[in-house]
């Protein structure tokens, strides 16, 4: 057989023939394609229906800040009338009204010790015992001199009797009598000391049982039972400290001296709160106790001290707090959030949304500042400002305000959105983004039927049942809107 007879041409003919039919496949869903669909993503049939989608796309997107997308979406408030507390500010330290260090008023051996560390204790209740036996020997001994002089005395007054009615009778001298005078007189100057030996004696024994000598809270302990404690000790063996009520000492710049000394010397009381270190948490409540009567050269400030109830003890000694001072309350202020303040060129400024939903700077003064609020001049009670997305505005922009849609009129509004609605300019552009999300879907539905109809081209035939036709529909399904 001839070696020409070996090819064979049949397969490539065949070949030919797919390749004409998957471009005309090709050229059938472009034509398809650019029939069905406008230069900017529409269906032809909604285009034909009218163009307001196509204006109120257009429109919708010349709307909003800068001239683009839909209009800015704000959260605004409306300014209020409302009285405004005036506080100064100022950092200060709790500070005990007493603090005592509990010492032994003798030596001796300290025997029990009946407190705990950390209780809360009352004027006059026991915390420990010193051996007492010491100082009883010497009550003992005190009394028994008493007794002692007291029966000396008694003789020396007999004889001072006997000698008066020898003296009447002429029978002892003068001298005698003046002297057992004396000696009686002496006798009586001794129990003088004898007596206050006593309760010198009765003293050094009621010091061996310590008291509290006021109502507090104890510390840590200083000394174990068993030890000799010595009055000269400087640790002592607990301290003290009055809690209840409790002060705070505080500075204030001496710029606010004299509006404080205003409301002092007027007899008013000036309430003070105290918070935690973050200045977010009220701890207590109290007044102005004094003022101090210098101010502080180096820092330009002066101490003033206040005083708290402290029924809860949240306040500690030596803790810090920040103290704000009542001084004054502003009548009908007109307050608006902290957060709506804008500063800038022009100074202090906030965003003011009109009717028409268009905002505008509105130059403020700034007053005191009460919480989240403060109190401004500039706005009307009433006016809404803006306190969040403030950032992306600008004189003249339109915004939309949370909860509320788009206003009609500046932003653009389209007739004849998708299927010939009526819509606004922010509705119109995001109908043309999906629609536009439509077409890429369909095309890539539409390619991967032709890839399918490239691998199983065997069975297209007379154009029925094969899969790039099934893709093809999938494609002209996933981009067409239902009639």
């Amino acid at each position: 057989m001839p070696i020409n007879d070996l090819s064979n041409p049949q397969p490539r003919s065949r070949s030919w023939v797919w390749v004409v039919l998957v471009c005309a496949l090709i050229a059938a869903g472009g034509g398809w394609y650019f029939f069905f669909y406008q230069a900017d993503g529409q269906p032809a049939t909604d285009a034909a229906k009218g163009d307001g989608a196509k204006g109120g796309a257009r429109k919708g997107a010349k709307g909003g800040p800068g001239g683009q997308g839909r209009p800015a979406p704000v959260v605004a408030v409306a300014a209020k009338t409302a009285d405004v507390n005036v506080y100064l500010n100022g950092l200060g330290s709790v500070s005990p009204v007493n603090t005592v260090t509990v010492r032994s008023r003798v030596d001796g051996q300290l025997m029990r010790v009946l407190f705990r560390e950390g209780q809360m204790v009352k004027a006059g209740d026991l915390l420990a015992e010193i051996d007492p036996r010491p100082y009883e020997v010497q009550l003992n001994q005190a009394e028994g001199q008493l007794a002692k002089d007291e029966a000396l005395l008694k003789n020396a007054q007999a004889d001072l009797e006997r000698y008066r009615t020898l003296f009447e009778q002429d029978s002892v001298a003068r001298q005698q009598l003046d002297t057992q005078g004396s000696l009686v007189r002496q006798y009586e100057a001794v129990l003088k000391v004898d007596r206050a030996a006593i309760d010198s004696a009765r003293l050094q024994l009621t010091y061996s049982r310590i008291t509290a000598p006021l109502t507090g809270r104890l510390g840590l302990r200083q000394v174990d039972p068993g030890n000799v404690v010595r009055a000269s000790d400087a640790n002592g063996m607990v301290v003290i400290t009055q809690i209840q009520p409790i002060g705070a000492v505080f500075t204030i710049p001496e710029d606010n001296l004299p509006l404080v000394m205003k409301k002092v010397r007027a007899g008013e009381r000036l309430l003070i709160d105290a918070y935690d270190r973050a200045g977010k948490n009220k701890i207590a409540s109290g007044t102005l106790l004094t003022v101090d009567n210098q101010i502080d050269p180096s820092s330009g400030t002066v101490k003033l001290k206040a005083q708290f109830a402290n029924a809860d003890n949240a306040l500690f000694p030596n803790q810090f707090v920040n103290v704000r001072m009542l001084v004054d309350v502003k009548k009908a202020a007109t307050v608006i959030p902290t957060a709506s303040v804008q500063r800038g060129t022009p100074g202090t400024f906030v965003y003011t949304v009109a009717a028409d939903r268009s905002v505008s700077i509105r130059k403020v003064v700034l007053g005191p500042v009460d919480g989240d609020n403060v109190a401004v001049e500039g706005v009307s009670a009433g006016d809404m400002v803006v306190v969040d997305g403030a950032d992306r505005l600008r004189e003249g922009a339109i915004v939309e305000l949370a909860g509320e849609r788009a206003p009609v009129g500046r932003g653009g509004a389209g007739k004849g959105g998708r299927r010939g609605e009526s819509g606004k300019g922010g509705d119109g552009a995001r109908n043309a983004d999906s629609k536009a999300g439509e077409v890429a879907k369909g095309a890539e539905e539409f390619k991967a039927g032709e890839a399918a109809t490239k691998g199983d081209g065997g069975d297209f035939k007379g154009g029925r049942g094969g899969k790039g036709r099934e893709g093809s529909r999938k494609g002209a399904e996933g981009s067409t809107p239902a009639p």
